[in-house]
């Protein structure tokens, strides 16, 4: 066994390495911005920097850790990409981090490990950008938000339904991802997005940019100082915000699959992050944290949550819309499927504290 010095020697480099280190305090946060407020320069260097993590090589130390029964997943396709690692984490663990306490610090340290991944291994030196739809929410389809066309530094529009609904536009036009199967990052808008089959979701007429309009956003800051519980069961309600962008923008972002899947091919948002719009749909739900946690002072630190996915039955979810039992606590870690440093929950409760160095605007 190495001696302690050394042993935390090659600790701070593995962490600086991916930008972790939490030795120097954050004393000059970055300002997280909304994705309109970046000039085109920064638009197009941020897509430069998200295509290139895609161009880079697969990671061996990728290390699944869910039983492939519960991912129902396929297994790693070792000729994919670093991008399309990091989307499996996602894939791997998505009965882990959706429904459970580690809903919301995860996916936060998950926006920020791939961001220090464009700055470390793409040269990026921006920030995370975040998408507030709820700018857009009055008029989904039609918002101007889709005329991203500009192949350098647009987001592009709705897929095509005669091409598999792949976005046809813009810099991700070409942009090919390896999981379910390969394919183009795929768009299909979904007016009611929610499956009446579905007993968690009580309103299956609900359009879908319902579910994240201004107005709901307001209520979920509204909830109790606190209540971390309530404040998470509203922001990851079934029909709430975060599942409605996703199913409702719908494609890669919802996890449909794609005409070239296998026949055994399961649906759900295990790899949402394909569309590089995840990044920005998780900044938001992290700003929507953000914000509630500056509303009050027993808001900072506040947290509970259960490790088991509450989603078997509708008894259940009612009784721990969280997770249920056995409980998480501050000191839990977090996992990271071999491919960045394990972290605890309470590393990530302070955007400037810990090893995160951020505010939004």
């Amino acid at each position: 066994m190495l001696p302690p010095t050394i042993l935390s020697a090659a600790l701070v480099v593995l962490w600086s390495a991916v930008g972790l280190c939490a030795l120097s305090p954050c004393k000059n946060p970055q300002v997280r911005r909304e994705w309109r407020a970046f000039s085109t320069d920064e638009k197009a260097e941020w897509i430069r920097a998200v295509k290139c993590l895609s161009t880079l090589p697969h990671n061996p130390a990728l290390a699944p850790s869910v039983d492939p029964s519960d991912s129902v997943i396929p297994p790693v396709n070792a000729s994919s990409s670093y991008y399309d690692d990091i989307v499996y984490m996602h894939m791997d663990l998505s009965t882990r981090v959706h429904f459970t306490g580690y809903f919301l610090p995860w996916h936060r340290w998950y926006v920020h490990v791939f961001e220090r991944s464009l700055e470390h291994k793409c040269g990026y030196r921006g920030v995370s950008p975040y998408w507030n739809w709820t700018i857009d929410a009055p008029d989904f389809y039609e918002s101007s938000f889709w005329d991203g066309s500009d192949p350098v530094s647009g987001l592009g529009g709705w897929g095509d339904p005669n091409s598999d609904w792949r976005v046809p536009d813009g810099a991700f036009s070409t942009m090919r991802v390896s999981y379910p199967s390969p394919h183009t990052v795929r768009r299909d808008y979904t007016y009611q997005p929610f499956d009446e089959s579905n007993p968690l979701f009580p309103q299956p007429l609900l359009i879908g940019n319902a579910s994240f309009s201004a107005s709901v956003i307001k209520a979920i800051l509204g909830t109790s100082a606190g209540d971390y519980k309530g404040f998470q069961t509203m922001l990851e309600a079934p029909e709430g915000p975060h599942g409605g962008v996703h199913v409702t923008v719908d494609g890669d972002l919802g996890g449909t699959c794609p005409e070239n899947a296998p026949s055994n091919c399961v649906g759900g948002p295990k790899w949402s992050p394909n569309d590089p719009l995840f990044w920005m749909h998780h900044a938001m739900v992290d700003k929507i944290w953000y914000n509630w946690q500056q509303l009050d002072p027993r808001n900072a630190n506040s947290f509970f949550g259960g490790a088991s996915e509450p989603t078997d039955n509708l008894t259940i979810y009612d009784e721990y819309p969280n997770g249920g039992p056995p409980f998480l606590t501050v000191n839990s870690t977090m996992p990271a499927d071999g491919m960045f440093p394990v972290l605890t929950i309470g590393d990530v409760l302070n955007t400037t504290g810990g090893v995160l160095c951020y505010v939004y605007e």
